[in-house]
């Protein structure tokens, strides 16, 4: 129980330095809708989707999947600030689990990537994208898009704990941005050449965008010959998630501790 109580006294300690930076919160709502009317409007004419003429349907689930994606390079980020600034140092002489650090850490970024969430589907919902499922689908898509956030955000803090450097986890940051592209999350692989449609389809941001779809109700069905993630999307996904907190919780928890010697 201690751990939990640490885990969410951090977590807060997360979230209320953002009233510091007001750029964060700024950037979480004035950046989708560069990519909104980009994709949607520039880039949409030009892309089709089997089974749909309304682009956007299909776009909206993949900027909710971009938008879960930043959890990675953003906690990354914040993690090696903190070390670069000694807070690491002191959190580490505390009597506290060494897994509360980590935890506090991805729990912030859960948090943030609801209000996140919120600020993209209701700009989806402006350029015309709905949600055709019930409302128990409905909330298990978002499940899984923050429950996939929250995962990342452990990848993340596992990198800046081993980065270190401010500087250089912040160049790093916008890589995290192909993951998202070489996938299913904004065009259908159906017409990629052979090699670069395996690639995307065993992403796993593409599972998520797959899942995503299928519960919200948006097209973008896989066909027959897709790959198994794209075929059991939701059951990949939490395998996807499932592996990677088995990986990277003792891993983040472990490099915590150690990263003072």
């Amino acid at each position: 129980m201690s751990v939990l109580v640490d885990g969410w006294v951090l977590t807060q300690r997360n979230i209320l330095r953002l009233r510091h930076e007001p750029g964060t919160l700024l950037t979480i709502m004035l950046m989708p809708t560069v990519f909104v009317v980009l994709f949607g409007f520039v880039f949409g004419s030009a892309i089709g989707v089997p089974g749909s003429s309304n682009y956007r349907e299909y776009m909206m689930p993949g900027m909710f999947v971009l938008g879960t994606g930043t959890a990675l390079s953003s906690a990354m980020v914040d993690i090696a600030m903190d070390q670069s600034r000694g807070v690491m140092n002191r959190l580490r002489s505390l009597p506290t689990s060494r897994v509360a650090v980590p935890l506090g850490q991805s729990g912030a970024e859960g948090l943030i990537g609801a209000y996140g969430l919120v600020v993209l589907m209701a700009y989806g919902l402006i350029v015309g994208w709905r949600p055709h499922h019930g409302v128990t689908q409905t909330l298990a898509a978002i499940g899984l898009l923050l429950l996939f956030r929250y995962t990342l955000a452990w990848v993340g803090t596992y990198l800046g704990l081993a980065i270190r450097s401010a500087s250089t986890a912040a160049n790093l940051a916008p890589l995290t941005l192909p993951l998202t592209m070489v996938s299913n999350a904004f065009v259908p692989t159906d017409g990629m050449p052979v090699w670069l449609r395996a690639i995307c389809e065993w992403n796993p941001l593409s599972a998520l965008a797959t899942a995503i779809r299928s519960l919200f109700g948006n097209p973008g069905a896989p066909g027959p010959d897709a790959a198994w993630p794209l075929t059991h999307p939701v059951t990949a996904t939490l395998l996807w998630i499932g592996l990677l907190l088995v990986i990277f919780v003792p891993l983040s928890a472990r490099r915590f501790s150690r990263a003072g010697l």
